[in-house]
C-alpha cells in the first residue's frame, strides 16, 4: 500500500458517480469537513454493519459524509433505501479512487489472502487536507469511536 494518506496530506480529488446518478468530488475544497469512508460491498454482513452504523450516528459528525465501494450506482442506490441511510454513496467501479486514497491491497479474509478493497475510513478537512486516515478498521464501533473523537476536539 505505497499510497497510504497520512495526516497533512492533500486528499486526491477524485469524481465519482453517486447512488442517484450525480457526480460528486471527494477530496479537494468544500465547504466543510468530510468523512470519507471506502467499504468492500454492498449488502455484506460487515459493510451494512458499518454503513448503519454512519447511519445512526450521522447527526453526531460534525462533518458530511460519503461511501465508496466498487458497487454500481444502481446497487448502491438499493442499499441507500433498504437502509434508509441519509448520505451520499459513491461508485468507484475501477476502483481507482481506492488505489488512489491506499484503500486498496493485500487482505484475507478466511484464511485467503487477495488483493482488494480495505476497509478504510478518512477525515478531510474544508482545505482538502487529511485530518485523519485509518487503515482496515473494524467494520463495528469505529463509527461511533470517531464520532466522539471529533466531537471532543
Amino acid at each position: 500500500m505505497s499510497n497510504e494518506l497520512s495526516t497533512g496530506d492533500v486528499a486526491p480529488a477524485v469524481d465519482l458517480t453517486a447512488h442517484d446518478g450525480s457526480t460528486v468530488t471527494i477530496g479537494g475544497m468544500h465547504d466543510q469537513d468530510s468523512v470519507v469512508y471506502f467499504f468492500p460491498k454492498a449488502f455484506t454482513p460487515g459493510c451494512t454493519t458499518e454503513a448503519c452504523d454512519f447511519r445512526d450516528n450521522l447527526s453526531s459528525l460534525p462533518a458530511k459524509v460519503y461511501g465508496v465501494s466498487g458497487d454500481s450506482p444502481e446497487e448502491l442506490a438499493r442499499f441507500v433505501e433498504e437502509y434508509d441511510l441519509a448520505f451520499t454513496l459513491l461508485s468507484d467501479p475501477d476502483h481507482a479512487a481506492a488505489k488512489q486514497w491506499g484503500a486498496w491491497g493485500e487482505r484475507t479474509i478466511n484464511g485467503e489472502t487477495s488483493e482488494g478493497p480495505l476497509r478504510s475510513t478518512f477525515v478531510i478537512d474544508a482545505a482538502g487536507t487529511v485530518a485523519r486516515a485509518e487503515y482496515n478498521v473494524n467494520a463495528e464501533g469505529h463509527v461511533a469511536q470517531l464520532a466522539s473523537e471529533l466531537n471532543s476536539q
